[in-house]
């Protein structure tokens, strides 16, 4: 038997290979020098010198006020007897220090909790005999007081008011430069609402240069500076140096941060659990200092007897000298950037958002050489635009339904902040509503799913076409993006380029099409992956995402893209599984469309039911006696 001839590989060009290896990498080789200018521009970043007076924060006096606070005020959730009083409580020793205080007060919507009342604590520091005149420029000092009321919340944060009370005793008489206004806000545990209410519309924020946060300063746990904003930026370099500089001198150890990854993801993402986020984003420079991670400490077992004197002495002279080196220079500090610290090196911002748009011009040229390969072929695109389209519909169906269900209180909503991952909201999945929204969602999809399921042998031209439309779908999506927010093509391009080499490989089974397809959601799991492992979620991090899509903290055109992308991930998942059809012309359409069909068949399953009892019983038994007659 004469032996098979080996079987050739497909030519370049062809229907099993149509795309252009040579101009996707002429584009990369056209961007690779500017890519590497980009890469090596990195800034150093300086520190401001140390205060001329050594920090001289009372440790053991901050952690007796911590444990009489939390002592006296256990509860001090929103809406409790125990947040007033300890608002009251706080008001008075500020007033003992001689600090002229004033209350802003202010009502959110909580998600699971309706709309709150709550008042933040405003108190400007005395002027000293020694310095009768200050600069107009305003330096604040923050604290939230509220807790979730699970504990007597010490760490979180009676150690943060104590620390700000201990301050503020420090400074009373101090000759300061700037005015230094000491902030109690309210609503902090709950998305940082006491600090959105003061940097929007207290009368102080658009004179503040600089604002230093203390947040659960005494669980033991490592120095640690956040620093994200709820926006694609950051404070400035000076700033985050001088204070990791007075961490290092004060506490003897250097201060942790967020790594290069998770600044990045913070960029393409905006997300944070403490309260210098609203300042940051309003172009306030603004740190916390806090011993805990990502994610504040879990208010389980947060008792006085937990705290850590050492850490809390060692916070509060770094909390000392940083203010001390902005007052005596706070004007170098200012404003804030879009960049990855590195401790002794920075990456500037624009860099990388060159690099992510770099990255697009290969999909992009490859695109737009793949369509023009199918327009000589007279591959027609209209059809699967229009299967593109269909799908479309139905993903902006299951987004209406999710927006309906918002609004009429079925799924959480309200203020745009973050979500305490300790509530119930974040954490208890509420199945019936997310139950009635799949199957809500899939009605769209039995609807549509008539014209887009095959009901005969597709052609490879055909399936082709199909890739395409995807293809200059995401592209649509990717611009959409990056005028949005350039940071968030982190989220998009392993799917561009995944999937665009999804014909290349047809030839390889489908086995290796699956395995590149499923390359393409690394971008999602990648945010989903942080919500896990640096918030500490799991795999309640699904649910969560969803829950800030609803109070709105996701902006709608990232929303409308990320619908956009999922239809292409449906059609590329379709032509990939063999099960893609292209938009049927009307000669092989049914007479009826999909959606007069469904009601059809929908009227006649009611009057079905509705039929007369004795009728079905008369039809019962003559298909018995025929059945009878066939046995016999």
């Amino acid at each position: 038997m004469a032996a098979e001839p080996p079987r050739r590989r497909p030519r370049r060009g062809s229907l099993e290979r149509p795309l252009s290896t040579r101009i996707y990498r002429a584009a990369w080789l056209a961007v690779a020098i500017p890519l590497l200018v980009a890469a090596f521009s990195v800034g150093r970043p300086d520190a401001l010198s140390q205060p001329r007076v050594a920090p001289f924060f009372d440790g053991p006096t901050a952690l007796q006020l911590a444990a009489e606070f939390t002592g006296r005020f256990p509860d001090r959730s929103p809406g409790s007897p125990g947040a007033a009083r300890a608002a009251d409580w706080v008001e008075e020793q500020f007033e003992t220090f001689a600090f002229e205080v004033e209350r802003q007060r202010f009502s959110a919507e909580v998600p699971g909790r309706g709309r709150q009342h709550f008042v933040n604590l405003i108190a400007v520091a005395p002027l000293s005999a020694r310095a009768p005149v200050r600069s107009q420029e305003v330096i604040v000092v923050m604290a939230h007081r509220d807790s979730l009321g699970v504990s007597p919340g010490a760490d979180d944060n009676g150690s943060g008011t104590a620390a700000l009370l201990e301050l503020a005793r420090t400074v009373g008489d101090a000759s300061l430069t700037h005015t230094f206004v000491f902030v109690s806000t309210d609503g902090g545990a709950f998305g940082g609402l006491g600090a959105e209410a003061f940097a929007s519309s207290s009368r102080f924020a658009g004179r503040t240069i600089a604002v230093v946060n203390l947040d659960a300063i005494g669980g033991g746990g490592a120095p640690r500076i956040e620093f994200a904003g709820d926006n694609s930026r950051v404070p400035s370099p000076t700033l985050l140096a001088t204070a990791e500089a007075s961490v290092q001198r004060q506490a003897g150890v250097e201060a942790e941060w967020p790594g290069a990854v998770g600044q990045l993801l913070d960029l393409a993402f905006p997300f944070s659990l403490y309260e210098q986020a609203p300042f940051v984003a309003r172009g306030m420079p603004a740190v916390t200092l806090t011993a805990a991670g990502s994610r504040p400490p879990p208010p389980e077992g947060d008792t006085v007897d937990r705290l850590a004197e050492e850490e809390v002495a060692a916070l509060g002279r770094s909390a000392q000298a940083l203010l001390g080196s902005l007052d005596e220079a706070a004007e170098v500090a200012r404003g804030t950037d879009s960049y990855v610290y590195l401790g002794s090196r920075l990456i500037h911002g624009w860099t990388i958002q060159f690099v992510l748009l770099a990255a697009l011009v290969p999909f992009l040229a490859a695109t737009v050489d793949l369509f023009a390969r199918c327009r000589r072929r007279h591959i027609a695109l209209a059809p699967a635009l229009r299967s593109y389209a269909s799908r479309l519909g139905v993903w902006l169906w299951a987004g209406g339904m999710f927006a309906f269900f918002t609004v009429i209180g079925i799924l959480p909503s309200g203020a745009d902040r973050p979500i305490a991952p300790d509530t119930e909201v974040a954490t208890n999945w509420p199945v019936a509503a997310l139950t009635a929204l799949l199957a809500v969602s899939a009605l769209g999809w039995l609807v549509a799913h008539q014209r887009l399921a095959p009901t005969r042998a597709v052609a490879r031209p055909e399936e082709l076409g199909g890739h395409l439309a995807a293809m200059l779908a995401l592209a649509v999506v990717a611009l959409v993006v990056a005028a949005a927010n350039p940071y968030a093509l982190l989220f998009v391009l392993p799917s561009l380029h995944a999937w665009l080499w999804l014909p290349q490989v047809s030839d390889r089974g489908r086995a290796a099409q699956a395995a590149l397809f499923a390359a393409g959601f690394a971008g999602p799991l990648l945010l989903l992956g942080s919500f896990a492992f640096r918030f500490e979620l799991g795999f309640d991090a699904v649910w969560y995402v969803l829950a800030l899509t609803a109070v709105g903290v996701v902006p709608v055109p990232l929303v409308l893209a990320f619908l956009a992308w999922g239809a292409a991930a449906g059609q590329v998942g379709a032509v990939t599984l063999g099960r893609y059809a292209p938009y049927p012309d009307a000669s092989e359409r049914p007479r009826r469309g999909p959606l007069r069909e469904a009601i059809r068949r929908a009227v006649l399953l009611t009057r079905r039911g509705r039929r007369n009892p004795r009728l079905v019983a008369v039809e019962s038994e003559d298909a018995g006696r025929e059945a009878d007659r066939s046995d016999g």
